[in-house]
């Protein structure tokens, strides 16, 4: 599950799903982070109903009503080393309890970064935007976080995953690797950009290799 997150490492390049986006229900462009949540995970996410209210209070300020009527927000025990996920399909920011430990000036940091992404991608409707692109960093700033970093230097616990899938992209050789396989019809996002002018493009399918040396 691909989600935007404030967490301490770094992304791996994006990708087009192409048969999603032409056979797939029209959805927003992170799609990708809204598959079903297991019923042993729902089973300990937690609603937080003041940090709710006050998410609501910010979102109404920034003049995002409609958002902030459907925003929800919650604690997830399960987070490891993310302190928050932004999920902009389902107006719904999953915060680390961890978070605790630190205070609340970083609660409140990190319910803001997260907010900003919600924020920038109901701005931003129906159009692809980056994850930390500069719709992210304008929503930051209307929600008074100046100068934010995409990802957050809390000394939270890591968890390393094997990354097994590996892939090239056959026009500028980027390559990605992936802890599960891509989907068929992916595609170096920054070739569609600058050839394609951000559409999808057959010539820039990713293609499957072998683990690097």
């Amino acid at each position: 599950m691909l989600a935007f997150g404030h967490a301490n490492v770094d992304a791996a390049p994006m990708q087009f799903d192409f048969l999603k986006r032409l056979f797939g229900k029209r959805e927003r462009p992170v799609a990708r982070e809204m598959s079903p949540v297991p019923a042993e995970v729902k089973a300990v996410i937690v609603p937080h109903e003041p940090l709710l209210d006050e998410a609501r209070e910010l979102l109404r300020g920034v003049g995002a009503s409609a958002l902030a009527e459907r925003v929800r927000i919650e604690w997830n025990p399960r987070m490891r080393s993310t302190a928050g996920l932004a999920y902009p399909g389902r107006a719904l920011v999953r915060l680390n309890p961890k978070l605790r430990e630190f205070g609340d000036e970083e609660i409140q940091r990190t319910l803001r970064h997260e907010l900003a992404h919600l924020l920038a991608q109901d701005r931003a409707g129906r159009k692809r935007i980056e994850p930390h692109g500069a719709e992210w960093r304008r929503a930051c700033r209307d929600l008074g976080l100046v100068d934010e970093k995409r990802t957050h230097d809390l000394p939270l616990p890591r968890r390393k995953i094997a990354r097994r899938h590996h892939y090239r992209c056959p026009a500028c050789a980027a390559t990605i690797a992936r802890v599960q396989p891509l989907r068929r019809g992916s595609a170096c996002v920054q070739c569609c950009r600058v050839h394609n002018r951000g559409r999808y493009d057959a010539r820039f399918r990713f293609e499957r290799i072998e683990q690097p040396a």
